[in-house]
């Protein structure tokens, strides 16, 4: 295979353009005997002759309109690398792993998915919805995943920042006929005796503790269905089968047959965040502020 100098190859591509010595030097600002010099020691890298000067016109061999033909799709992929690096270099290209849990899929994750689209046209961002906050830690411990949204339970494991994005009220999820479901809104005592709808117990789910917390602080201790995905906890409460507390964001997600109510008096706030590891790459950076703005307007309804 021939090694031929992009510089070469770009004297020569415009050579071939003006079909005059003259010109192409103008062009490319270098005499026009440094230009003579470059063409042959192009010719000779390639072991053909390229230009047929014979004739007051500079015209092409047949070997060099092939050249000029590949040439230029050459010196293209190169210049369109050398901008895709300059947009991986500077944060803004490239592509990046997130992962949200449950309670942020619905009202979160269209938001930063628009964002980046519309800010940063040339990422690629790889979504993973519906995931509880253990395994999306464990996603980015184990370079699965760049960056995840989720709700946070004591101090981050070593090597990662988990960065607080807001906190949300818990609010009751009941059945569209439910007794309560007419109300304004719902003092959790009156939910006594029911069975609450909930995500796993255990490392599996950041979020139980704090809605069982909720509930023994109201006087009462719940039998709970446990359930793995925040779209199943809510389809489960529309069919009747209990209530549910979960974080407000949760409102995007309507389904038929089930209501939201703020809980009366002062209703615990649960944390969401965002977690990445401790050296990130400027691009994961820049999805992290993408991130953090659309999570401070979704609170506020822009």
């Amino acid at each position: 295979m021939v090694a031929v100098e992009t510089r070469l190859l770009r004297s020569f591509v415009v050579l071939a353009e003006e079909q005059h010595f003259g010109r192409a030097a103008a062009r490319l600002h270098v005499a026009q005997p440094a230009l003579s010099q470059q063409l042959k020691s192009l010719e000779q890298q390639v072991g053909a002759r390229l230009l047929d000067r014979s004739t007051r016109r500079v015209e092409l061999t047949t070997a060099g309109a092939l050249l000029h033909q590949r040439a230029v799709r050459v010196l293209a992929d190169l210049d369109r690398t050398a901008a895709d690096l300059a947009l991986v270099a500077a944060g803004r290209a490239g592509r990046v792993r997130l992962g949200f849990v449950g309670t942020a899929t619905y009202a979160l994750l269209p938001s930063v998915a628009r964002r980046v689209r519309a800010e940063l046209p040339d990422v690629e961002l790889v979504l993973h919805g519906e995931r509880l906050a253990p395994e999306l830690l464990d996603g980015v411990l184990a370079d699965h995943l760049d960056l995840a949204v989720l709700r946070p339970a004591g101090p981050p494991p070593p090597g990662l920042v988990v960065e607080e994005l807001r906190r949300e009220p818990l609010v009751v999820a009941l059945p569209e006929g439910h007794a309560l479901a007419g109300q304004p809104s719902v003092a959790l005592a009156e939910l006594a005796g029911e069975v609450l709808v909930a995500h796993p117990s255990g490392r599996r789910s950041t979020l139980q503790p704090l809605v069982l917390g909720a509930c023994r602080a109201a006087g009462f201790e719940p039998e709970v269905l446990e359930v793995g995905e925040t779209g199943t906890l809510v389809a489960l409460v529309a069919a009747g089968l209990g209530f549910g507390l979960v974080p407000e964001a949760v409102r995007a997600l309507r389904l038929d047959g089930v209501v939201y109510r703020p809980l009366a008096g002062d209703p615990v706030q649960v944390p969401l965040a965002v977690a990445h590891r401790s050296d990130p790459s400027p691009l994961v950076r820049r999805v992290a502020a993408v991130v953090t703005a659309a999570a401070t307007s979704v609170v506020h309804g822009r």
